[in-house]
């Protein structure tokens, strides 16, 4: 992903004191109104957009590696797996669209590699309900393996690709579902309008889920 959509940044915005993440966040909440939104969700999407944008202060510096942060930047997809309380998988590992957020506005491949990775996925499906119950943390693969469920046997060719294990946070705003659509539009153009509207629509009635996945652990190519 070449996060095009956050080239519009006025370049001197943090000399005069609004930092970089923020000055997105409140940028992406006006955009938000202007989809509709009340101004009551536009205001909460700032803080909320500020936050997704600021996991330095959530993860370790440095705990995604360059060739981890190359692949989320031009990976169509991630295999995401909740973790057990017992520390194991759970047995889905299916494959999702995703959007990266860096922990700098305007780069995806800083120096302390930090940042949040974004889904939206049905409520009752395992990645929701694991979360729902208190089961909140996950590994991701980074890559394009193919569909992860078969008929006679699962492709768990995913698993040669970098990983990392991440914590993961349901995230409310329907500002937010605007940007990851947003993000969606450019990197998924052709498949991207079989799914907004069921997207958008899932979300308002709770039939779909907005999930921040922030790394807390990664691990070297297998």
């Amino acid at each position: 992903m070449k996060h095009a959509d956050f080239q519009l940044l006025e370049p001197e915005a943090r000399t005069r004191g609004v930092d970089r993440r923020r000055f997105l966040a409140y940028g992406l909440a006006g955009a938000a109104g202007v989809a509709g939104l009340p101004f009551i969700h536009a205001a909460r999407a700032a803080a909320e957009l500020a936050e997704l944008a600021e996991p330095a202060e959530r993860a370790r510096a440095g705990v995604l590696a360059a060739d981890v942060r190359k692949k989320l930047d031009t990976s169509p997809l991630v295999y995401i797996s909740p973790i057990r309380s017992d520390g194991s998988e759970s047995r889905c590992h299916a494959e999702v669209w995703y959007a990266w957020l860096s922990d700098t506005a305007g780069s995806s491949t800083s120096a302390s590699g930090a940042g949040s990775l974004v889904v939206t996925v049905e409520a009752k499906g395992w990645k929701a309900q694991s979360l729902k119950r208190g089961l909140n943390r996950a590994r991701l693969w980074v890559g394009d393996y193919g569909r992860w469920k078969g008929l006679l046997s699962n492709n768990e060719t995913f698993r040669a690709g970098p990983s990392f294990v991440a914590r993961a946070e349901s995230v409310e705003d329907p500002a937010v579902l605007e940007w990851l659509l947003a993000v969606y539009d450019k990197k998924y153009p052709a498949e991207i309008g079989k799914w907004r509207d069921s997207m958008r629509g899932g979300s308002r009635d709770g039939t779909r889920v907005v999930i921040r996945y922030t790394p807390i652990e990664v691990a070297a190519l297998q």
